[in-house]
């Protein structure tokens, strides 16, 4: 009677383990050189005196993302907030990062290279380039930006009369 029943939960466990398998897309891996990652202007919701490229996935899309931001000195990110987590490393240069609802220098921490902050969803917060800075940002997208000030999002403006 145990074998029988042994023999029924490995085989129950192996179609659902089966079925589970072929409903969900494994993701393909990613090795990429620094030659390799395709940069660009960032998207319209920052400043575009930056560098952007996408490292994994979609920052659009649900799912895990991973992208790289190269800023230079000044570089100035208004007080903002998303709806998920953010997580930050500092590959180059030093960032500074405040906590608020306001642009405050005078409060804001200084993370050099290998420095690392976890920005919990809904947490406003904001951001300054020291020197040229290369971060990398992942957390599970879609990635939104939500500016504590509406006319600090840089994709609200009006475009610049020719």
């Amino acid at each position: 009677m145990r074998k029988i029943l042994l023999c029924s939960v490995v085989a129950v466990t192996t179609i659902v383990t089966g079925a589970m398998a072929q409903g969900a897309k494994a993701p393909g891996h990613v090795l990429l050189e620094p030659a390799q990652m395709k940069w660009g202007p960032p998207p319209p919701v920052f400043e575009q005196n930056a560098k952007f490229a996408v490292v994994s996935g979609d920052p659009s899309k649900p799912g895990i993302y991973v992208v790289r931001f190269e800023l230079p000195g000044g570089y100035k990110i208004a007080p903002h907030w998303h709806p998920t987590d953010e997580h930050v490393t500092v590959l180059s240069g030093t960032l500074a990062v405040g906590m608020g609802d306001t642009f405050d220098k005078e409060s804001m921490k200084n993370l050099s290279k290998d420095g690392y902050a976890l920005l919990p969803a809904e947490m406003r917060h904001y951001a300054l380039a020291k020197t040229a800075v290369m971060i990398e940002v992942y957390g599970m997208g879609p990635f939104v930006i939500n500016y504590v000030n509406p006319a600090d999002d840089p994709s609200k403006r009006a475009a610049p009369k020719k």
